[in-house]
Order: C-alpha cells, then structure tokens, then sequence
C-alpha cells in the first residue's frame, strides 16, 4: 500500500510539474507582442508581368513551394478569391485575396478566424533599372499566449516569409529567358 501511495505521490508531483511549466509559458507569452510586422526583398532580372504570372498561380505553388502539399480553389468570400492551402504536415490554412493590382500589389489574408495565428501578406513588385524588387511584408498576429511563447521561443517572426521567398526564388531562376529583362 505504501508503495502504491508513494508512485501516486510522484505521479501527482509531476503533474503539478508539468501544470505549473504550461501556467509559466502562458504568463510568459501573455507579455510577449502580440503582433509583428516583418518585411523582406528580393531582387529579380525579370519584369513585374512574369513574377506576377508566378505568385498569383495558387494552384501552381505547390509545384515549386516544398512546405505546400495541396492547393485548393474555394467559393469566394466577400467577393473575393479564397484558396485552402494544404502544408505537408496536414494543416489548412484558408486564404482570400484581398487586393489584386496587377503586377504591382497583391495582399492575401488569413480567412480562418478559429486558427492559433492571423495576419496578411503584402507583396509588392517595384521596377528597379532593369531589375525587379519584390518585397514580401507579413502583419501577422498570435492571440493565444501559449502559441506566441512557443513562436517566439521556436521560430524567428520572418520564418515564413524567409521560406516563401526562398522556394519563389529558386522557381524565378527557372524561368525562361524570354521573361528576362533586355541587358
């Protein structure tokens, strides 16, 4: 019976443990920022019209981006397009365009209310000389306090954003010569 007692003791113990570690982030993560706002650019050889032609294929992302799975047309929202996005770890993301100014300014937002973060990618394509720069901002927000510990603690706010632009790159250098810039 003592030894029965004893194993419940411990068992408690580390539950009050784990209890007080998950209180601790949550206090932690509730003085924490609850938005940011990150911003990053990319210089291309090719004119506005062929990036464009590139981030606003949604269905195509999936081909070049190695975080997206699935790429789904939905029925738009507030007259606006919406697209479910598949990662490769199974999470759906909803996301509608809210701006479309071809090729120059693009912004597409969260659309999932429920979701642990929300927030808006603002792409901006500005001719520079015979380069282009697109410049990538993400307004993000995390309103639980446990998730924005977690994010702040386990991933830098321009993770994301890095990653897009780094698989966008790799399919721009693909991209045939006729889309390039005349030197």
């Amino acid at each position: 019976m003592n030894a029965l007692l004893e194993v419940l003791y411990w068992v408690l113990i580390g539950a009050g443990c784990v209890a007080a570690v998950l209180i601790i982030i949550t206090i932690i993560g509730c003085f924490l920022p609850r938005r940011h706002v990150v911003s990053r650019s990319v210089f291309t050889e090719l004119p506005p019209d062929a990036i464009w032609q590139v981030i606003t294929d949604y269905a195509a992302a999936c081909t070049w981006h190695p975080e997206l799975q699935t790429v789904e047309r939905m029925p738009d929202i507030h007259n606006h397009e919406l697209w479910r996005e598949t990662d490769k770890r199974g999470y759906a993301m909803l996301l509608e365009t809210l701006e479309s100014v071809p090729p120059h300014r693009l912004v597409r937002a969260i659309a999932d209310e429920s979701g642990p973060f929300s927030g808006q990618w603002e792409f901006e394509l500005t001719a520079v000389n015979n380069d282009c720069r697109l410049t990538l901002t993400e307004k993000g927000q995390i309103a639980n306090p446990f998730f924005r510990f977690m994010f702040r603690s386990f991933m830098t706010p321009t993770w994301y954003v890095d990653l897009y632009l780094k698989a966008l790159t790799a399919k721009l250098a693909q991209q045939p010569e006729a889309a390039r810039q005349p030197g």
